[in-house]
């Protein structure tokens, strides 16, 4: 059985305050820092993790979870979601990991995640992913993936600033 996340108003107010700190971001780093401290209230997921591109790998750069993911591993870009996510330029919503041939079976196994969205980060081509992880098979709602849709959506201004600031 598929559950489906439930709106919070609290959400908007929780959002607006992440892309005020994401606006005011000026490193990589920092970017990175907002994403974990908001992500995860913003979506009601139980994990966030930040992916970062680099060459033809993904860089789980930080997570924010109720246990340990992947944070520090590399994965090919052809080999995991957020590669997915990246190379199509698309959000990925996975209600059944277990199902899905874009998931890597044997990276899950070992965790309790069950359901996750995957946001691609940049323009015109994406350099890093935002991913919400769920304990629980469910299927996030249009305005749940919106949100995080959002929230990647500002942290890519904020990557395309810093990286002129560089």
């Amino acid at each position: 059985m598929l559950l489906t996340t439930e709106y919070d108003d609290d959400h908007g107010v929780r959002l607006a305050e992440a892309a005020k700190s994401l606006a005011a971001a000026r490193s990589v780093d920092e970017i990175v820092a907002v994403l974990c401290r908001t992500a995860r209230d913003v979506v009601g997921s139980d994990g966030i993790a930040v992916v970062l591109r680099e060459g033809d790998f993904c860089h789980y750069a930080a997570e924010d979870a109720i246990e340990p993911l992947w944070r520090g591993a590399r994965f090919p870009m052809t080999e995991c979601v957020s590669g997915w996510a990246m190379l199509n330029g698309r959000t990925a919503v996975i209600p059944d990991l277990e199902n899905d041939s874009r998931v890597p079976q044997i990276a899950y196994r070992r965790t309790s995640m069950r359901s996750l969205a995957m946001v691609p980060m940049g323009t015109p081509e994406p350099v890093a992913a935002l991913g919400a992880y769920w304990c629980a098979y469910i299927e996030p709602d249009e305005s749940t993936v919106r949100r995080l849709e959002i929230l990647a959506q500002v942290a890519t201004i904020a990557f395309e600033r810093v990286s002129h600031l560089a």
